[in-house]
């Protein structure tokens, strides 16, 4: 069964982003608060349809619901750009594609605290779900929205849906 590398090492950042130190990934998850920075992609098809990734049971954040297309930790030594692209390939096989700048923000829940760097990005090529996920789909955003407060979604995600205004 897979898991997650709780020792895999996460820079430390102010709310500017600026490195201020580092930790493993599970003293950022263990409830210690420690600000570390995330990219986010969301995935846009030409008919306005959002990709959802679905978390698998085996995650230590959030396991079994729907989240944003592409989410994943910026690792020690790189950039926003370079971490978005590395999990973009990682999680959803694509390659070609090209990100806009959304916003950046800090999610906190009970167990951590994120800088998250938000994109978005028009795909109507291939998408191909890696097994770090437990599939994905498109959704019209009406149905997203008749499924928000359910359960349904991370609570990171909703919060993004609300704040972008979709």
């Amino acid at each position: 069964m897979n898991s997650d590398n709780k020792k895999e090492m996460f820079p430390i950042v102010d709310e500017q982003g600026n490195i201020t130190g580092a930790a493993t990934r599970g003293e950022c998850h263990n409830g210690s608060k420690l600000l570390h920075p995330v990219v986010h992609l969301h995935v846009f098809n030409s008919r306005g349809e959002l990709y959802l990734q679905k978390r698998p049971e085996w995650k230590d954040i959030q396991p079994g619901k729907w989240d944003t297309a592409v989410g994943g930790h910026i690792d020690l030594g790189e950039n926003v750009e370079t971490a978005l692209r590395r999990e973009v390939k990682e999680e959803l096989g694509i390659t070609d594609f090209t990100p806009e700048p959304v916003t950046s923000y800090v999610f906190e829940s009970a167990r951590e605290k994120e800088l998250v760097f938000t994109h978005k990005t028009t795909y109507d090529g291939p998408i191909a779900p890696s097994n770090e996920l437990d599939g994905g789909r498109f959704w019209k955003l009406e149905e997203i929205r008749a499924n928000l407060e359910k359960g349904i979604f991370t609570p990171n995600f909703e919060e993004e849906f609300h704040k972008l205004g979709y």
